[in-house]
């Protein structure tokens, strides 16, 4: 164990509760839990190809709080669940000879990026492909469920938390983000309207709603927000700078965003933060964590609640400190890194294995 996880290490549980920030420990009524947040990640996509039905219902049941669909648009409107625009990597439209026109090249937030779009297939002709898992090389147990599955549509994931919560007895949340809203809006396919309207549709677009809305983009946030009742999340990355700001000449970057001033601003349009886990606690060249960042303090001083990405158990993504060896797809200690990160006062996580990160939550608990 490095010196810095140790350092990290012995503040857990030590948190005092403040007035509205109870002690990550504190359990709920009725005694299963903690207001400690879990969310799938694109569902249970250490499991299962990631933004399919399947992988949401398996994290809901694995005791997931939230389920997170990435929302894109077809070129009917109507919005879908993928990880980006382009879905070369995330489904078999390659095999599919009757859309191999439709393969082009475009500039992705100022990327060249050549594959096939959602926004130029039709629903109909969407639901024609399978999903495929997205890492093969990392999560080849995920290929035997290739071809397996549709794309599902926002509506649909919006179902299945509504039926998984009645038959689970527990609300199961959802919590959307906006991808790359600058490109879409720049097509005249604004992903906004459609996400608003959604909400009102399903009785969603209230206060207590069990909804998060999140993006990386700062403008379409502060758009957003005299619309929705719901919280407000902006994403954060450990480099670079969010695209609506590079696209209008901003000088800012995501790391001015992230200091104490730029929390504060942040807490004017959103009510959380969900930074790449990079910002909370560093790591090294050699990939060995460092001391943890005052990003936790600066964001709760600033009211905003903190849901660090992505917690993976594959020691390809996991800091040096806790993987088992040199094979990037076999697992490490997973519990061992959500409990260093839970130290530092996080309020909740993403993660690609909810049945871990609900195994450390309760574990914590057990042992308290």
């Amino acid at each position: 164990m490095t010196v810095a996880v140790a350092a990290v290490l012995t503040l857990v549980g030590a948190a005092p509760a403040t007035a509205d920030r109870p002690t990550v420990a504190q359990t709920t009524a009725d005694g299963h839990g903690d207001d400690f947040t879990v969310v799938g990640h694109r569902g249970a996509s250490g499991y299962r190809p990631e933004h399919t039905l399947a992988s949401y219902e398996l994290a809901a049941r694995m005791g997931a709080d939230y389920i997170e669909p990435d929302l894109v648009t077809t070129k009917d409107g109507v919005l879908v669940a993928r990880h980006e625009p382009e879905i070369s990597g995330t489904t078999d439209v390659a095999r599919h000879p009757e859309f191999a026109s439709l393969k082009t090249t475009k500039s992705l937030d100022g990327v060249a990026t050549t594959g096939w779009f959602t926004e130029d297939f039709t629903l109909a002709q969407l639901k024609t492909l399978r999903a495929v898992e997205r890492i093969p090389a990392v999560r080849q147990h995920n290929t035997m469920y290739d071809g397996r599955y549709e794309i599902p549509t926002f509506q649909e994931v919006i179902d299945l938390s509504k039926r998984l919560s009645r038959e689970l007895h527990r609300e199961i949340g959802i919590y959307p983000e906006t991808k790359h809203p600058t490109y879409f809006r720049k097509q005249g396919k604004a992903l906004e309207p459609k996400l608003v309207s959604m909400l009102d549709k399903n009785g969603l677009n209230r206060r207590g709603a069990k909804v998060f809305v999140q993006s990386f983009e700062v403008s379409n946030l502060k758009a957003l927000d005299p619309q929705l009742n719901v919280p407000l999340v902006q994403l954060t990355s450990a480099t670079g700078a969010p695209f609506d700001f590079v696209d209008t000449g901003d000088p800012r970057t995501y790391a001015d965003i992230t200091s104490a001033a730029g929390l504060r601003e942040v807490a004017t349009y959103a009510d959380g933060l969900g930074p790449d886990k990079n910002q909370i606690i560093p790591r090294d060249a050699a990939g060995f964590l460092l001391s943890p960042t005052s990003l936790v303090r600066d964001a709760h001083r600033a009211g905003l609640t903190v849901h660090p990405y992505t917690f993976r158990a594959e020691n390809s993504f996991l800091p040096a400190d806790f993987r088992s060896s040199a094979i990037p797809a076999e697992y490490g200690d997973l519990f061992a890194e959500i409990a260093t990160f839970r130290a530092t006062g996080i309020d909740g996580l993403f993660t690609d294995n909810t049945d871990v990160a609900i195994a450390q939550r309760d574990d914590r608990l057990v042992r308290r």
